[in-house]
């Protein structure tokens, strides 16, 4: 008889270890929601050729009237269809889309359509460059901040003119995308709405999945991924069998059409609930999400009248008069306020839940996102709300109406209270994203308390100073 060989004892967080029912880790899985595929009309529609092309022509329409007001239009923001359309409907709204719908404006966006146009006349299909798959996030989170800089800078949103330039910039980024390299590179790994987009899909409450047993007997050569002769190949460079999160993908139907088995469901399921499932957290993504809760910071700040006592005060202490100067220190010191905050967190967690801060940054980060969309939608709801009349009246004027009126649609107290209803459910929702994750993360319930009371607390410094924001008033865009 052999001797028994030595084991070594298994680590307190292996799945494997047997615990209190109190202090096990939830190891459930993802939980499958309804399938709209077994809705009659919803499974004509995106199997139709015709979608998304109905709504991507109607929508490059628009693009071009947008563009042409904006440049050749009136000067005046107040007075300009392009700006109205542009920064106070489609701008407030666009996150609202991601939250129920994912990445579906994607699928419709004109600069998708405009790639796809290029690449049939005259792409070369080139392979994406190694240096776009490993950095392009990071190339997304620096032109976001850049645009948002060159935004207070030199006004682009107030000036139709500069913004008709950030379309023709874009246009051009997209057309040499196009021409250049296969699929749509650049909303896959250069656009910074995509960038955006693909965070707050992680909230929306519609997901694609591949049915796993239909897949594994599948025959067909990954036809969802690399297309058919009549289907175009998924534009994101993304394996519906592998897909694990919606952050790539835009609702195309693509590998609907072409799968011949069926196996691809769009699913209903719980807001937020992907952001407990993620296996493999980036921390390019967590850093995204930390500079866009920046931004949103940036742009309150700078809309109220506290802004010109900050200003006054910098210029007194320094003696620094330039503007670009000194909102530059403001918008790095605005930015840095939300990635500092949870790095220390993490560096704080890492000293009892056995991870690095690095592991902790990447993982909690996500947890940030929920309050991350409802800052910017309760941002938005501003000038949606309090502006939203301006649409009417210069998309009327265009056209020679000659019509004038108050541009707020509601009153400031409703605009408040709908804010802090935001708010609330972004806090709720990103405390309990960060109490599933620690759930999922950890077995020990001493643990799960080290990393969630400095996370908590990020979290709650975050909604209070987004709350303090929204109290006081807020200046108008147009």
């Amino acid at each position: 008889m052999s001797a028994p060989t030595a084991t070594q004892p298994p680590s307190p967080d292996s799945p494997n270890v047997r615990t209190d029912p109190d202090e096990a880790a939830d190891v459930s899985p993802p939980p499958v929601g309804r399938n709209l595929m077994t809705i009659p009309w919803v499974a004509r529609t995106l199997r139709s050729g015709w979608y998304p092309k109905v709504l991507q022509i109607p929508a490059a329409a628009v693009f071009g009237l947008i563009a042409y007001q904006l440049l050749a239009g009136p000067d005046r923001a107040h007075d300009n269809a392009g700006t109205a359309l542009m920064w106070v409907l489609w701008w407030p709204v666009i996150p609202i889309v991601f939250v129920l719908l994912g990445r579906f404006w994607c699928a419709v966006c004109p600069f998708g359509l405009i790639s796809d146009t290029v690449q049939k006349l005259v792409g070369v299909n080139r392979p994406v460059p190694a240096f776009l798959k490993k950095y392009g996030i990071w190339i997304i989170d620096a032109s976001f901040l850049a645009i948002t800089w060159a935004d207070h800078v030199w006004g682009i949103v107030e000036s139709p003119w500069g913004s008709g330039i950030l379309l023709l910039l874009l246009t051009t980024a997209v057309i040499a995308s196009g021409a250049l390299f296969q699929r749509r590179t650049f909303c896959r790994y250069l656009c910074f709405l995509g960038g955006l987009a693909g965070n707050y899909a992680r909230t929306g409450m519609v997901e694609l999945r591949a049915d796993q047993g239909i897949c594994r007997t599948c025959k067909a050569r990954a036809a969802c991924y690399n297309g058919t002769a009549t289907v175009p190949a998924c534009p994101l460079f993304t394996f519906p069998r592998t897909m694990d999160d919606s952050a790539n993908c835009n609702l195309c139907a693509n590998c609907i059409k072409a799968c011949p088995n069926d196996a691809i469901q769009v699913r209903l399921r719980k807001p937020t609930s992907e952001l407990w499932f993620i296996t493999k957290p980036r921390i390019e993504q967590s850093a995204l999400a930390m500079a866009i809760m920046g931004i949103v910071l940036i742009q309150n700040i700078t809309m109220l009248e506290v802004w010109q006592d900050i200003l006054d005060a910098i210029t007194a202490t320094t003696g620094v008069t330039s503007y670009p100067v000194i909102f530059t220190a403001a918008f790095a010191v605005g930015v840095s306020v939300p990635v500092g905050l949870l790095a220390l967190a993490a560096k704080v967690a890492s000293t009892k839940n056995l991870e690095s801060t690095t592991q902790n940054f990447a993982r909690f980060g996500y947890a940030l996102i929920p309050l991350d969309v409802a800052g910017h939608l309760a941002h938005n709801l501003f000038h949606l709300l309090a502006e939203g009349g301006s649409v009417y009246y210069t998309v009327a004027n265009m056209v020679g109406a000659g019509v004038e009126g108050d541009p707020a649609l509601v009153g400031t107290g409703t605009i408040q209270v709908l804010q802090f209803v935001l708010l609330t459910l972004g806090l709720v929702a990103s405390l309990y994203t960060a109490r599933r994750i620690a759930h999922r993360r950890y077995q020990t319930a001493a643990r799960r308390r080290a990393t969630l009371t400095p996370m908590y607390a990020v979290i709650g410094i975050l909604a209070a100073v987004n709350v303090w924001m929204f109290l006081l008033p807020m200046a108008h865009r147009m």
